[in-house]
């Protein structure tokens, strides 16, 4: 019964001297994902600018439609 005492108390004094984690003042919040970077990379989808979530829906669409849609892939 001591041995298990012993076994157990070092994991007792472990788990009391944890440390609460907050976010701090200093965290970003992340922003919509149609809304962008602000930055036009040379890889952004033709006639999609940025904060324009309507387009940004429409080309999810057409992805979802293209790539993931076995029945289109199939001649």
């Amino acid at each position: 019964m001591k041995r298990l005492v012993y076994l157990a108390l070092p994991l007792l004094v472990v788990a009391c001297g944890d440390q609460p984690q907050t976010i701090g003042s200093n965290s970003k919040v992340d922003k919509q994902a149609f809304e962008g970077t602000g930055v036009a990379p040379p890889y952004t989808a033709a006639g999609w600018k940025n904060g324009d979530k309507g387009a940004w829906e429409q080309q999810l669409k057409v992805r979802t439609q293209m790539g993931q849609n076995d029945y289109n892939k199939v001649p």
